[in-house]
């Protein structure tokens, strides 16, 4: 998993791969702020955070889609792409919502 930093935020999985690594962002207080996908070409899973890493929220966020949003304030969110390497850890993560993983996100 690879920490983003700095101005890097801002643009998270635009332009990359569906076979990048899981990006980890962090914040120094929690915050409620939205994501968007413009210019990421596969679907993701992002998991919300609290301070102690507890999961708070997730969702799987489809292409170009123009505001995502959790329900609660966050301290981290990780942007998990969902292709085959990760495929375990996605079903770990919304083991019973796996019918909303298709065969066509997995390439």
């Amino acid at each position: 998993m690879k920490e983003v930093r700095g101005l890097f935020k801002f643009i998270g999985l635009m332009f990359k791969t569906r076979n990048t690594e899981n990006l980890l962002f962090e914040f120094n207080k929690d915050v409620d702020i939205g994501i968007h996908s413009f210019f990421v070409f596969f679907p993701f899973l992002v998991v919300w955070l609290d301070e102690r890493n507890r999961v708070l929220d997730f969702q799987i966020v489809k292409q170009f889609c123009f505001y995502i949003r959790p329900r609660f304030k966050f301290r981290k969110f990780v942007e998990i792409p969902i292709n085959e390497r990760n495929r375990e850890l996605v079903g770990v993560i919304i083991e019973d919502r796996k019918d909303k993983i298709r065969p066509e996100h997995i390439v």
